[in-house]
């Protein structure tokens, strides 16, 4: 069993509350697994797990570069993760960074690198671009794992470092992002009720009308390239193209390319297969997101590609099959309770 990265959710607040929520979770992992092995890949809102192990391995006498696969012992670490493993026995826990290769033709990570390369102006984006106009490293230099790590662990560690004593807010932790997306495309709804207020909608106007201005100001800032199209279909393109950028930088060839992050499960029926396939012949899947997001969900529990629950299953050959474990679940089982109020499901 392989958990893709973002296992626990560190930009909320103190990652001790996160795994006090994680640890049963674990415990039950672990007793399914019996014996067998767990890999735990770090990804952006769990990146903390792996900064202690990259931190100290940066104070080693030129240290050799970073690959593409790292397995390590999760005491080595960080204590987090060595805590992780004990609740997870009798399962054997081990640790990749930024991912591990399954099979021969097949390559395993979190997929976080994408970011760098997305034309879509996400907040990870978005930092991501200004960290490279700083450092003067453009992503369209990028040839390993290290030019990657160089750009993106800087900002992980500030947003982590805020979120260790307190409650971040919605910008850090990502709900101002959702908002901002939904009132420009105008595709959320908040508990099962369209956002129709007469504030709300004056409000999308303004966002819809100042979006493509800001867009180009960016590019011609040296952010982008960027592109001013927040459609579900734009989301999928240009998440696939990005990882297909990283799949080429880092040299993984015609492998198959186990990813998440996007959220968005794939290749499905009726996706574009041309779209899946990376510039340099990576054949991309995406295993999807376990984190239930009304705003990219319609009515109909288990259609959309955002649908909470789904994993890939790989066996000795053939391809990555993408499966989907919560398609017979309803919203009212998945969502969220309302605040202030307990589930007992």
């Amino acid at each position: 069993m392989v958990l893709l990265g973002d296992v626990l959710e560190l930009r909320h607040g103190p990652m001790r509350e996160a795994l006090a929520a994680a640890r049963p979770f674990f415990a039950d992992l672990g007793r399914t697994l019996d014996g067998r092995e767990l890999v735990l890949v770090a990804g952006n809102h769990d990146h903390a797990l792996v900064e202690p192990w990259l931190a100290e391995r940066g104070r080693e006498h030129e240290p050799p570069p970073l690959g593409v696969e790292q397995l390590l012992d999760p005491a080595r670490v960080s204590p987090a993760l060595e805590q992780i493993a004990r609740w997870a026995l009798p399962a054997v826990a081990r640790v990749a960074y930024p991912g591990l290769w399954l099979r021969d033709d097949v390559y395993a990570t979190h997929g976080h690198y994408l970011d760098a390369h997305l034309t879509m102006p996400t907040l990870e984006r978005l930092s991501i671009g200004a960290m490279c106009r700083v450092l003067a490293r453009p992503a369209t230099a990028f040839a390993a794992v290290g030019d990657y790590e160089a750009v993106s662990a800087p900002l992980f560690a500030w947003r982590d470092a805020v979120a260790r004593d307190a409650a971040t807010g919605a910008v850090l932790n990502g709900m101002a992002t959702a908002s901002a997306w939904s009132a420009l495309t105008g595709s959320g709804q908040r508990n099962g009720r369209p956002r129709d207020s007469l504030r709300r909608r004056a409000r999308r106007r303004v966002l819809v009308a100042l979006f493509p201005a800001a867009v180009a100001a960016l590019n011609r800032a040296g952010i982008g390239p960027l592109r001013a199209d927040l459609s579900l279909t734009e989301l999928r393109r240009a998440g696939l193209a990005a990882m297909g950028e990283v799949a080429a930088r880092l040299d993984l060839g015609d492998a198959y390319v186990v990813f998440g992050h996007t959220h968005r499960a794939g290749p499905l029926a009726g996706d574009p297969r041309t779209e899946w396939r990376g510039r340099g012949a990576a054949r991309l899947v995406n295993a999807g997101s376990w984190t239930y997001s009304r705003f990219f969900l319609d009515g109909q529990p288990g259609v959309s590609p955002y649908w909470p629950g789904t994993g890939v299953l790989i066996e000795d050959d053939g391809p990555p099959a993408v499966v989907q474990l919560l398609g017979d679940r309803t919203h009212q089982q998945l969502a969220p309770p309302p605040r202030g109020r307990l589930s007992a499901h």
